[in-house]
């Protein structure tokens, strides 16, 4: 079990590495179409999409390492006032729940990956991107995240863990 969910962490933390590329190159290729639109007085061609779909990239596929370092918005408010086994028990079935979220959306993104490839979509621009590469971005940082939400239910169920990363005495 520490095999997997030490793999899961380090997938994760690659994700956020890609991430952070993504939207390094979203940055870099906005300050190029500034160049080329403005200063050359050009047009552009591939330039927006590219951002668009990079930030979606991103979205995506960072959710995993946000997950792994709790950055996703959290009330704790709750949790606060509960008591440890309460929280563990409330943390499950948020996790849970959550888990089961992300495996619907990741099959639907899949469904919709596979339809994209197979009927050859391509976007209604000059550039005509394959679709398929853009929608990728959906069924594998949604299958990322059920990966790292199913190490977070271990780590949290055998105690390795703490529920919404407060200690036991943590209690207003």
């Amino acid at each position: 079990m520490d095999f997997f969910i030490l793999t899961v962490r380090r997938i994760s933390q690659i994700c956020g590495i890609a991430s952070a590329a993504a939207l390094a190159g979203a940055v870099l290729i906005v300050c190029q179409m500034v160049v080329i639109r403005y200063l050359l007085n050009s047009s552009t061609v591939w330039q927006t999409e590219f951002v668009i779909y990079s930030l979606v990239a991103a979205t995506f596929i960072g959710c995993p390492y946000v997950l792994l370092h709790r950055g996703h918005v959290n009330v704790d408010l709750l949790p606060l006032y509960l008591h440890h086994r309460q929280r563990v028990i409330l943390a499950l079935v948020v996790s849970v729940l959550s888990l089961l979220f992300c495996l619907v959306l990741s099959y639907t993104g899949l469904e919709l990956f596979l339809d994209a490839y197979l009927n050859n979509w391509r976007t209604d621009t000059v550039w005509e991107l394959p679709l398929w590469i853009p929608y990728i971005t959906l069924p594998v940082g949604m299958g990322l995240l059920s990966l790292q939400y199913v190490a977070d239910i271990l780590c949290i169920s055998t105690g390795r863990d703490m529920p919404f990363g407060l200690k036991p005495e943590d209690r207003p």
